[in-house]
């Protein structure tokens, strides 16, 4: 039998990936309606996000990280943006390759 915290996590990893798709599709859609369809679903499910790991947090489910250090929020600052250099990077290639 699946317990409680178990659950809680499951719905939560599965609300993250809903977020993800709903950002994917966003980035992938033109027509503005359905843009800000795919937004409010995201919105909504960041909100539930939130809310539900609150609560797991409340019942020791999940411990949240301890405050970062300025040095912790620079480098992770610095990763991400490395990330996103190679992802643009990489997209320009894919792109090159297409023409």
């Amino acid at each position: 039998m699946m317990q409680e915290k178990d659950m809680v996590s499951d719905v939560l990893s599965m609300t993250k990936a809903s977020m993800a798709d709903y950002t994917k599709a966003i980035g992938c859609t033109s027509n503005q309606e359905l843009r800000r369809v795919y937004q409010q679903l995201r919105d909504e499910a960041e909100k539930f996000q939130y809310e539900l790991g609150k609560i797991a947090t409340q019942k020791g489910y999940y411990t949240s990280p301890q405050n970062a250090t300025q040095q912790d929020r620079q480098q992770l600052k610095s990763q991400l943006s490395q990330g996103m250099n190679q992802t643009t990077t990489n997209q320009g290639t894919n792109r090159g390759m297409r023409s």
